[in-house]
């Protein structure tokens, strides 16, 4: 692609600021502008097709072009274009989106916050936990566990509890009183002999040596993704969140359940936390909650943490937190019309009926030369690339073996993501078997180019 005189292509090197992106090969290389789609699929400006395979980003559950969130969001934006949630005022559509998901919600979740996005759940949730502390009169339990690898987001909170480097370097990142324990990768962290649950064990052992060497009277907190997403698919090994969990309660550690990505059907079930069997004070939600069509977000909290809250507000005079988009009422039709579609096309249950292929045609990946190790939950998986898949060898970073299979993909009509050496596949939710089967072919001729170029470049010894 060649950025020339007036084109998008050139506009958007002039004006434009992307993220996760490498801004000097940015100003070379240009974007790709997807112009339109449809389905599972879209199509850039020149009517190439793509399919989707990573839902956007881990987001449009119901694909793309769905007329009746187009249409709810149309009479929603004619009936009341904004309002807000200051000084006791509401809308019904929010009021009825926030008791529809307390309705579904796990556990003992009762209330709903709403934000714009998942970073933002995040960061109220950081707020949210500082303030409990204070209202129950324990001020110094303030410090927040995060894993590495674990993805929470990009503001200054959230991406300190991310636990990927590229989040925090030069950023002076991450923040005091925020800090990472082992990640749950089997794979990689596993020892030789050591099984799953011995694993699982380990890390408990950690998180609780973690908490021993802070103080358990400085702690508050920890973050889990269900499933790990954006830090490559990382699915936790059998017994891990019930041994995490009893290390939590035996220090009076709050759980945040990050149900970002794998939230609405993802992992099989309406939450990860059902699948994971977890049992949150908080749960962030967003993406999948309006398909992505608009941005919303919410974090739901116990009746605990609530009932704190009350109590400090009612001292201070006020809840001195709120932002001018949170609840908004066009966002929140079309999250609630998302929420009806789920339920009256049974995307549930679809989900079920689909995800053992999607399964199995990982698993079958990975037998590849290039693949180590695939792994899946529901419908979201990701293909770890190995030098030597036997001995576990990672290529170099310099190699960029992930970005030259995803590239490959693309060229071929399938976009997923590329995560180190790692790529992650996150199809809408609405994904068909036949779907499944062109997304898998689609992988596994260009994980044969991209192994014919490892070859061609003398990358293996």
């Amino acid at each position: 692609m060649t950025a020339i005189g007036n084109s998008a292509q050139a506009r958007d090197i002039a004006y434009h600021v992307h993220g996760y992106t490498n801004l000097k090969a940015h100003e070379e290389k240009g974007p790709l502008i997807i112009d339109r789609g449809a389905g599972i699929r879209v199509f850039d400006d020149s009517g190439k097709s793509y399919i989707e395979g990573l839902s956007g980003l881990w987001c449009v559950s119901l694909g793309f072009g769905e007329q009746r969130l187009i249409d709810a969001a149309t009479e929603a934006m004619g009936r009341l274009a904004y309002y807000h949630g200051f000084n006791h005022r509401s809308s019904d559509v929010v009021i009825d989106l926030a008791e529809k998901l307390v309705s579904i919600a796990p556990g003992r979740l009762s209330k709903v916050l709403f934000a714009n996005s998942g970073s933002e759940a995040t960061d109220l949730a950081v707020k949210l936990i500082w303030y409990y502390h204070n209202a129950i009169g324990k001020p110094e339990k303030k410090k927040i566990i995060s894993r590495i690898r674990g993805y929470h987001g990009v503001t200054v909170a959230s991406a300190s509890l991310t636990g990927l480097p590229h989040l925090h370097g030069d950023f002076d990142l991450p923040i005091d009183r925020i800090m990472h324990t082992t990640s749950p990768h089997y794979y990689r962290e596993g020892k030789d002999g050591e099984s799953e649950e011995d694993f699982a064990t380990r890390c408990a052992e950690d998180l609780e040596k973690l908490i021993l060497d802070e103080g358990p009277d400085t702690v508050a907190a920890m973050f889990c993704e269900p499933v790990m997403g954006a830090g490559g698919v990382i699915i936790p090994p059998k017994t891990y969140y019930e041994k995490i969990q009893k290390v939590l309660k035996k220090y009076d550690v709050l759980l945040v359940a990050d149900e970002v990505i794998n939230g609405f059907g993802r992992t099989g079930n309406m939450w990860g936390t059902e699948t994971f069997d977890l049992d949150p004070d908080f749960l962030s939600c967003a993406k999948q909650l309006s398909s992505a069509y608009l941005p919303i977000s919410a974090l739901m909290i116990s009746d605990k943490v609530y009932q704190a809250m009350v109590k400090e507000s009612e001292k201070l005079g006020i809840f001195g937190h709120g932002s001018t988009y949170g609840g908004h009422p066009v966002s929140a039709a079309v999250a609630l019309e998302t929420l009806k579609i789920y339920e009256e096309r049974d995307v549930l249950g679809h989900v079920r009926s689909v995800m053992g292929h999607f399964g199995d045609r990982m698993q079958k990946l990975g037998e590849h030369p290039l693949v180590g190790n695939a792994r899946s939950c529901g419908l979201m998986g990701a293909l770890e690339l190995m030098k030597d898949k036997e001995t576990k060898t990672p290529f170099e970073a310099s190699d960029k073996i992930g970005p030259a299979a995803e590239t490959r993909c693309l060229e071929n009509g399938l976009i997923v993501r590329a995560i180190g050496d790692n790529l992650a596949f996150c199809p809408p939710l609405i994904t068909t078997d036949e779907e499944i089967d062109e997304i898998f072919d689609i992988a596994e001729k260009a994980l044969d180019e991209a192994d014919a170029w490892v070859t061609e470049q003398g990358l293996r010894d």
